[in-house]
């Protein structure tokens, strides 16, 4: 057996962030682009643009900065606000897993 966890975070009860919404920046971030990001995950442009424009209206900050296309196509990428909040949200994630980790092996023993 393993630990597993969902995590997300609210603000003034309103989801705001969770890994599925990273999972989207970080592909935006990996591609330059919102389209190709969201083909990787398997969602239509509208739904993830829909996400993007969700988060930020929840928290009240830019988290992408897109520039209109020309012949080579547009470009999508993280704010230093949007960078900001992958980061500390993965490095928030990596502590639970170590705690959620440490905790299981205390109550189940390392063999669980």
């Amino acid at each position: 057996m393993e630990p597993k966890v969902k995590l997300w975070m609210e603000k003034n009860g309103l989801l705001v962030f969770s890994d599925y919404r990273a999972e989207l920046l970080q592909r935006i971030a990996e591609t330059g682009s919102l389209a190709e990001g969201a083909q990787r995950m398997g969602l239509s442009y509208r739904r993830a643009w829909g996400k993007i424009k969700e988060i930020e209206r929840n928290l009240g900050v830019r988290l992408v900065q897109s520039e209109v296309g020309g012949r080579g196509g547009g470009a999508t990428r993280l704010t230093a606000e949007g960078e900001r909040l992958l980061a500390l949200y993965r490095r928030f994630r990596r502590a639970v897993e170590l705690d959620l980790d440490r905790e299981f092996a205390d109550v189940f023993g390392r063999e669980g």
